[in-house]
């Protein structure tokens, strides 16, 4: 197994061998609060991500990365994390949608496999020791929000549970650099529910969502959208606390 070693590029930290370094990537920094909340001697080395912060907890070093939605911006998170510095292993996590219809908001799903549903390429995942989560099982990564209930029923029966966009290019990126890769998310969305707002037209062309185009959308039929922001604002808080909880006990 690689060992962290050397100094963090931007950090005024010196790394030891013997402190294994875990790099956490999400796609939006709400994700990760409540687990920066239950960190110490957090640092911001000033990578060029959208949020990054070096952190210790429970005797490891944690890289806390946070740089937009999909493939693309979870693979940039993982390189500009490699090229500070040396890794040991890598945790995707954040929201997901919930295709088993027993799955609820806030529960903690750890994946056994992610499936990449563009690219055909199936990833073996880690799983974490201590806390027991809801469940365990296959995610399918995609490069866009599921709306629809029937897009979900589609997606629960090629075989997963939960979908999400990230994890498919940070494992990618994991399984090149021979880094045990883990995938730990919490529901946002159960299986029934959907959304009467198009989240992949407020993308901008790097992938992210923004915060202009979502008002305008929401503006745009105000008695049906505003109402969902505000559920998915409140959701938003539990799967942070959730993701916060299971993290901070969890062994990699």
């Amino acid at each position: 197994m690689a060992r962290c070693g050397g100094r963090w590029n931007g950090s005024a930290r010196t790394a030891t061998a013997d402190v294994e370094t875990i790099l956490v990537v999400a796609a939006e920094v709400r994700e990760l609060v409540e687990l920066v909340r239950r960190c110490e001697k957090m640092e911001n080395p000033g990578w060029p991500l959208d949020f990054v912060r070096l952190a210790e907890l429970n005797g490891y070093r944690l890289v806390l990365a946070a740089n937009g939605a999909g493939p693309e911006r979870a693979a940039e998170a993982f390189d500009v994390a490699a090229r500070n510095g040396k890794l040991d292993r890598v945790v995707s996590t954040g929201s997901c949608g919930a295709l088993d219809p027993s799955l609820a908001a806030g529960d903690v799903f750890v994946a056994s496999r992610v499936e990449d549903a563009g690219g055909g390429v199936s990833y073996r995942t880690e799983v974490p020791g201590r806390p027991q989560a809801k469940a365990i099982g296959v995610l399918v990564s995609v490069d866009r929000v599921v709306r629809t209930a029937a897009e979900k029923r589609a997606l629960r029966a090629l075989g997963a549970s939960v979908v999400e966009m990230e994890s498919a290019g940070l494992a990618a990126r994991a399984v090149g650099a021979s880094l045990p890769f883990y995938c730990v998310r919490a529901v946002l969305d159960t299986a029934m529910e959907e959304f009467d707002t198009d989240f992949n037209r407020v993308r901008d062309s790097s992938g992210r969502l923004r915060t202009a185009r979502i008002v305008r959308a929401a503006l745009a039929r105000p008695f049906r959208r505003v109402p969902e922001f505000y559920r998915l604002h409140r959701r938003s808080r539990l799967v942070a606390r959730s993701l916060g909880d299971f993290l901070a006990d969890c062994r990699f």
